[in-house]
């Protein structure tokens, strides 16, 4: 099948079908036919008698305003759209024919692309148009105005009512009262909840206990338990000094690996991380784990905040010292990329807009949790962003490419190429021999063959008039179709040698940008005459805007907006973000929302506190994680109190910890680490790069997904509608959607996983031998390893007795069975082991 490159955007193969003719994103080209054209007599004369009459009598039925239906996005009925075309390429560009698709479509030299489809034109009009185009189209149509007056847009916002809410004005360094706290207070964290106690006339909860607070600490910030040596040393310097060793854990646990994976996947639900395109086609992303790893890297690095957020939305345009730094910014634009997408849309306007559309709700919901997507249709309901602000930041991203890769098939009709890294970069897959090498190309060829012979098979029998053998073979194609566009997928993601070429999802510049238009209800066949600069929301003001110059897409500038230090969300919503991993609840609860519909925050002066800190800190995480784990605030005990609880059942005032259950990956990997399984190194690619280019249910099985593996859970394959079961069971965020803050659920089908499993039982099963056997352990010491290992405690002296009656009462009717002492004592083990993991204590954090 040949390709047809389309005008100042990526290669993509036009399908055969009227409706998949696309001929140029409307909204992707500024319409500078809109100004005055001279032309020549002898040049309208040849228009007149040669061209329009063709327009009009084989065109114009499909593709013109008063038509029976329009077809492809394309109308041929003005200069304007004619030039600007329809879905997928230009049908006119002045001077060059091989552009020009509606040239290529009537020559019928492309199989695919076929104008008019049931017939072909006669050779004399053929050569009118080749002449036409290569005068430079000459065209004296204006376009009418629909309905007698084109459609207009109204903005309807106060920008300056708008910012007097909270979240659009400049956080200032509140000043710390002392005055008005305890001794309790130790640092400014402490002060501000400290004020809130008095109003509310509360105490806040003794200090936990150190074993659970060491606790704690390590499963917030590595997601793992902590080992008994750990716990005890922990507990030996917290006796001595309990400021000091908690700052000390606190540094060693900020410095483990364990902390990117663990912050990381937190980030990983924000940014709505998932490994397939999701909806109904399901393309496989194999390419997506590269921003996995990027994520993880990053918050190991200590990566400043802004610069993690200008990577993402604009890496590849900043500059490099060296190819590595430059593989990494190009992989950070795969935030933009890995969202879901409807891949089976015919419609290739609508599908760019429903890109962008995504595009925009998740960048502006993660930097500023601000819901800036619901002005697509109209003026914002709730919140001062009108609808031109919109399109002004979606013109931002449709001069932008976004680069996706997913195989080639009549489901998937937009597939792209990807970005190429420099030269040693991980590549995240198997080398192939030479004879696979071959033997794909083997069948790439075969499948063409079939491929061609039976569009030939499907024209000669339209030309018949056979229309339902038409139809026929047109469905046999179909499968012949989708392979060759795996195969091909596959052969272009290795080298001649059966390298994997290292390649990424991500995002580039158009070498054309342009202003979006301001589509009506936001659909995209009903556009505005007027189009919306590009910018970013107006209610935001940063006094730093950096103006997009007209050959910029301006995601640059976007990125700069963002992480400005006068831009008022940024810094507030990320400290928010940081306090809620930590804490259970943001001082904003809506995290994800700090627009009128939202939740004020509890604590509106420390809020700002952190937002300025974190600037002071040079948007270093790890810093600010510091300073709130070392706060009185974050070591307080869960315990209850019923008087307390009249008062303030939510615990907005934060007078006790939040009594938490561990996500799913915390369960998953708690499991693996008291089994002694834990493997910690990190996996080479993803099960899904494995699998490569193809679709979910096809190349992938459920099967796959769910195969046991000891890393831990961040490197477990996330395919849409296809999450691991020990993820899903537990209230895994949904890759489909930005997450900032999970639900918990408590269902039956919790404790039966925990009962039944046999990826639990496994996990019993090797703590057993591991204690019994890797260890040496027997008796007391046996049991006082188990209940470390899972609970970082001994057990009490009434778990103990416990324990010693039912192991003896187990092995005597072991016995009575027949079982060998061996045997029996694995047995009672696997039993006691599978009881403590299966525990609510195992699941929870005081």
């Amino acid at each position: 099948m040949r390709r047809v490159e389309y005008f100042n955007s990526p290669t993509m193969t036009v399908f055969r079908s009227v409706t998949l003719i696309a001929f140029a994103m409307t909204a992707s080209f500024p319409l500078a036919a809109e100004d005055e054209v001279n032309l020549t007599q002898a040049q309208t004369d040849f228009f007149e008698k040669k061209i329009r009459p063709a327009l009009v009598k084989h065109c114009y039925k499909c593709h013109a305003e008063e038509g029976d239906k329009v077809k492809g996005g394309l109308l041929l009925d003005t200069r304007e759209t004619t030039l600007s075309g329809g879905d997928s390429g230009p049908a006119v560009v002045p001077f060059d024919l091989n552009a020009s698709l509606l040239y290529v479509a009537m020559t019928y030299e492309d199989s695919s692309l076929e104008m008019p489809p049931k017939y072909k034109l006669d050779d004399e009009v053929i050569a009118d148009f080749k002449q036409w185009i290569e005068m430079g189209a000459p065209d004296p149509r204006k376009r009418k105005p629909k309905d007698g007056a084109p459609q207009e847009y109204t903005n309807t916002i106060d920008l300056e009512e708008g910012r007097k809410f909270w979240a659009y004005q400049t956080p200032g360094k509140p000043t710390v009262s002392t005055e008005e706290s305890t001794a309790w207070a130790r640092q400014p964290i402490d002060h501000f909840i400290s004020q809130q106690h008095r109003k509310k006339e509360l105490t806040p909860a003794d200090d936990a206990d150190a074993r659970t607070l060491m606790r704690r600490l390590s499963f917030d910030l590595t997601g793992l338990p902590p080992s008994s040596s750990e716990v005890e040393a922990f507990v030996a310097a917290h006796s001595l000094d309990p400021d000091a060793a908690i700052a000390a854990e606190v540094d060693r646990l900020l410095n483990s690996p364990q902390f990117g994976e663990r912050f990381g996947r937190h980030w990983l639900d924000v940014a709505r991380y998932g490994e397939s395109s999701g909806k109904e086609v399901n393309a496989t992303f194999p390419h997506a784990w590269r921003y996995r790893d990027y994520v993880i890297d990053s918050f190991n690095a200590d990566k400043p905040f802004d610069q993690f957020v200008t990577e993402q939305i604009a890496g590849d345009l900043l500059p490099a010292d060296s190819d590595s730094e430059k593989a990494e910014q190009i992989v950070a634009t795969s935030f933009l990329a890995i969202g879901t997408k409807g891949l089976n849309e015919q419609n290739a306007r609508q599908f760019r807009f429903d890109l962008v559309d995504e595009q925009i709700d998740t960048t502006t919901q993660a930097f500023l949790a601000t819901t800036a997507a619901c002005a697509r249709c109209h003026d914002h309901k709730f919140d001062p962003i009108p609808m031109s602000d919109y399109y002004a930041m979606a013109g931002i991203f449709l001069s932008s490419e976004t680069l996706f890769g997913t195989a080639e098939s009549l489901q998937n009709r937009k597939s792209t190429e990807l970005i190429s890294l420099p030269a040693g970069s991980n590549s995240g897959g198997e080398v192939k021999s030479l004879g696979e090498m071959i033997d794909l190309e083997f069948q790439k060829v075969t499948l063409q063959e079939q491929l061609d012979t039976l569009t030939a098979e499907a024209r000669a029998a339209r030309q018949e008039g056979n229309g339902d053998r038409a139809t026929q073979i047109q469905l046999q194609s179909i499968g012949v179709r989708n392979r060759l566009g795996i195969t091909s997928q596959i052969l272009e993601s290795y080298d001649d040698e059966g390298y994997p070429k290292p390649l990424a999802m991500g995002m580039r510049d158009l070498p054309s940008p342009f202003d979006s238009q301001i589509l009506i209800r936001g659909e995209e066949d009903n556009p505005t005459e007027e189009r919306a600069p590009r910018g970013f929301v107006q209610v935001v003001k940063t006094n730093d805007e950096k103006p997009i110059g007209p050959d910029e897409s301006g995601r640059l500038q976007l990125a700069a907006w963002i992480t400005s230090p006068e831009n008022p969300l940024t810094a507030r919503v990320y400290a928010n973000r940081v306090w809620s991993w930590l804490f259970g609840e943001g001082i904003v609860r809506s995290v994800d929302n700090f627009g009128s519909t939202g939740d004020k925050p509890t604590h509106p002066e420390l809020l700002d506190y952190l937002a300025t800190r974190l600037i002071e800190l040079d948007w270093s995480t790890k810093d600010l994680v510091r300073e709130i784990t070392t706060s009185r605030a974050y070591r307080m005990s869960s315990t209850f109190r019923e008087d307390y609880f009249k008062k303030d059942p939510g615990n907005t005032s934060l007078w006790r910890a939040n009594k938490r259950r561990l996500d799913a990956e915390s369960i998953r990997d708690a499991s693996l680490a008291v089994s002694g399984r834990l493997d910690l190194e990190r996996p080479a690619g993803s099960l899904v790069s494995e699998a490569g280019q193809g679709f979910v249910g096809r190349n992938i099985q459920e099967a796959q997904i769910n195969a046991e593996t000891t890393h831990r859970s961040v490197y477990l394959p996330i395919v849409r509608g296809l999450v691991p079961e020990s993820l899903a069971l537990f209230d895994f965020a949904d890759p489909s959607l930005l997450s900032g803050k999970r639900e918990i659920t408590t269902v039956p089908s919790q404790a039966l996983y925990m009962m039944n499993s046999p990826f639990i039982l496994e996990n019993a099963r090797a703590m057993a031998n591991h204690l019994l056997t890797d260890l040496g352990l027997r008796g007391p010491q046996l049991a006082n390893e188990a209940f470390y290992r899972c609970y970082s405690r001994p057990p009490t002296e009434a778990e103990s007795q416990r324990t010693t009656e039912f192991m003896t009462r187990f092995l005597e009717t072991a016995k009575d069975e027949g079982l060998s002492t061996e045997e029996a004592r694995i047995l009672v083990l696997t039993t006691f082991c599978q009881s403590l993991i299966g525990s609510a204590e195992f699941r929870y954090l005081n």
